[in-house]
């Protein structure tokens, strides 16, 4: 859901509510889109980490399990995965809460969804939303106050201090508890935890090394590398086309951000974050997104030059996420930009065998990172305002299950015994590494199935992968267990330590202070008017039809083309209007960031 369609149905949505109110509809009334199936309560043999289970979550999920299977509506901003949940992650839920989940995704069934259920006045049972929203869906009435139960649940109240922060900066709010920041953590909010940061260029070391890890002095000296590694080696080892770069269209416009999500994030390589129609440099001062000497121009000319060059898979701007996910899976990429990227290519293996990615750094670069979620990232878990009864405690009861140590295992780590084993002295050890770009068979006891099919389909957290688990006193991120980090200290990691003078890629940037960390901070942000709004869609949509053509571009002469004309377009729509009303409503961002930094 994106800000922009929000406020022209929340005034229906309102009155749909009232009307409903009026004609007392049941509580547990639900409005169902993609049917669902019902399935038998089974003994819990999920997992053998009940034990690590903080009290109040283990004795909620024992008490929630009794009665009737109850199926369960969840609004996800964050799926990519619109049905019933299923597999391995359906059969934890449902041996501690008797629970199915119904995941009712945007992002797969379009905006219109959030129209449809909004006006109804029940948007779902469980609620994830993007933060930029969630005040509007509250004064909408979509979203049910929970400030007298919160307290009762010993995980939630852990992260107390950063609930209130988000819901006391609510409009008008006078001590009320509505929503659960998503991706918290309980370090500070300047503090830096991970060794690699979001977004930055990864290559695999083995086709570096062949070339003898030479130096790469800027973008351009990365394309003179991608197309080295192409020329040796244009197809997988099963013969397969192989591109370094392979773009996909599915996620753009997302994230509150204008235009094409591959043009985003590498926005950050330089210092710069795309804020709406906005760009934030590194002097903390904005400029318009269609500034030429900015990032977006420079990174979609990135792109151009490495197309022009034959380095773009030409399914790209056609293909979505997933077929790009297979083909990494598949090693027909050479470059990644996302940090969590690796993790359907690296394992243990082919860290040992030297094949793996690794950040590789390009000497004009400054890297941007937002700091810990300590208040947690751009979206909130919410309670639906229909819910009631007996629906209402065993939703509390999962949302403390999902913020205690036993659900975040499962989430961030696996089952037990497949995915990880636990020593005498606590801690944990990978095992099945490949398990999810592999889909590998989970074991009959576990529900069956394929691994990545049983996935917690959520595709969302209350609480980051980086914070601690107190069972074992390590991050629940596998890749900062002890037992990791032993185990892939590899030939290849020391060649890499050795190149680059740094024990990781956040040791190396901090060191030649090429590491940009934006604090973090909880703010209530102005949603657009409809006036603002109008001008936002047909912008964006301008905005990203001419990216993609522009990647296309046949030379400079036609990329800037395109670019002015698509522009003069833009000017045309309003843009203008746009930008002023993005750098004011983000300075209070930056103010509160700038604040926190002192």
């Amino acid at each position: 859901m994106k800000s922009k369609k929000v406020l022209s149905v929340l005034l229906v949505a309102s009155m749909t509510i009232s009307m409903l109110a009026g004609c007392g509809g049941g509580a547990d009334t639900q409005q169902t889109t993609d049917g669902g199936q019902t399935t038998e309560t089974q003994d819990s043999t999920a997992s053998g980490t009940d034990s690590q289970a903080g009290d109040s979550a283990q004795e909620g999920g024992d008490s929630a399990a009794a009665g009737d299977l109850l199926s369960i509506e969840i609004y996800d901003v964050a799926a990519n995965y619109q049905g019933v949940q299923g597999g391995w992650f359906d059969k934890v839920v449902k041996d501690r809460f008797n629970m199915e989940m119904n995941i009712i995704a945007p992002q797969v069934a379009g905006d219109a969804v959030f129209q449809t259920r909004a006006s109804s006045g029940n948007l779902g049972d469980i609620l994830v939303l993007e933060r930029a929203d969630f005040a509007d869906c509250v004064e909408a009435g979509l979203v049910k106050d929970i400030s007298a139960d919160i307290g009762n649940y010993s995980n939630l109240m852990d992260y107390k201090d950063q609930i209130d922060v988000l819901n006391n900066g609510l409009p008008g709010n006078s001590g009320q508890t509505y929503g659960i920041p998503t991706e918290m953590m309980n370090t500070s909010p300047t503090s830096y935890s991970q060794d690699v940061i979001y977004s930055s260029p990864m290559l695999r070391w083995d086709l570096y090394s062949e070339l003898g890890h030479p130096e790469i002095a800027d973008l351009d000296g990365l394309l003179d590398v991608l197309e080295e590694m192409m020329k040796a080696h244009p197809t997988n080892e099963s013969g397969d086309p192989a591109y370094p770069l392979s773009l996909w269209a599915d996620w753009d416009g997302g994230d509150g951000m204008l235009g094409i999500a591959n043009v985003v994030q590498l926005t950050t390589w330089y210092g710069e974050k795309i804020k709406g129609s906005a760009i934030l440099k590194a002097d903390n001062t904005f400029t318009p997104l269609t500034d030429k000497t900015a990032t977006y121009y420079k990174m979609l000319h990135f792109l151009n030059d490495a197309q022009r060059r034959g380095l773009v898979d030409p399914d790209s701007g056609t293909q979505d996420w997933n077929s790009v996910c297979a083909k990494i899976s598949a090693g027909q990429v050479y470059l990644l930009w996302y940090s969590w990227e690796v993790g359907f290519w690296n394992s243990q293996e082919r860290l040992k065998a030297g094949n793996a990615f690794i950040f590789t750094p390009v000497q004009d670069q400054l890297y941007y990172a937002d700091a810990d979620s300590y208040y947690g990232s751009t979206r909130v878990f919410a309670v639906g305002s229909q819910v009631e009864g007996e629906k209402y405690d065993r939703i509390m009861k999962f949302l403390d299950w999902y913020a205690s140590p036993e659900g975040l295992t499962f989430q961030h780590d696996g089952i037990e015994g497949f995915n990880y084993t636990v020593g005498d002295d606590g801690k944990f050890t990978q095992m099945n590494d490949n398990a999810l770009m592999d889909n590998l068979p989970v074991p009959e006891e576990y529900g069956g199935g394929g691994y990545n099919d049983g996935n917690n389909a959520i595709n969302q957290w209350i609480v980051a992968a980086m914070s601690t688990n107190p069972n074992s006193g390590e991050p629940y991120s596998c890749q900062y267990w002890s037992t990791y980090k032993e185990a892939t200290m590899t030939d290849m990691k020391k060649e890499w330590q050795e190149k680059f003078d740094a024990e990781e890629p956040v040791d190396y940037m901090k060191k030649n202070n090429v590491l940009l960390i934006s604090p973090n901070v909880s703010v209530s942000l102005p949603s657009d008017s409809s006036d603002i709004s109008v001008i936002r869609n047909q912008c964006n949509d301008t905005l990203c039809d001419y990216s993609w053509r522009m990647i296309f571009a046949k030379d400079d002469a036609e990329f800037d083309a395109m670019w002015d004309e698509m522009c003069t377009q833009m000017d045309g729509f309003g843009f203008q209007e746009l930008y002023d009303s993005d750098v004011e409503r983000y300075q209070i961002e930056l103010d509160a960031k700038l604040e926190a930094a002192k």
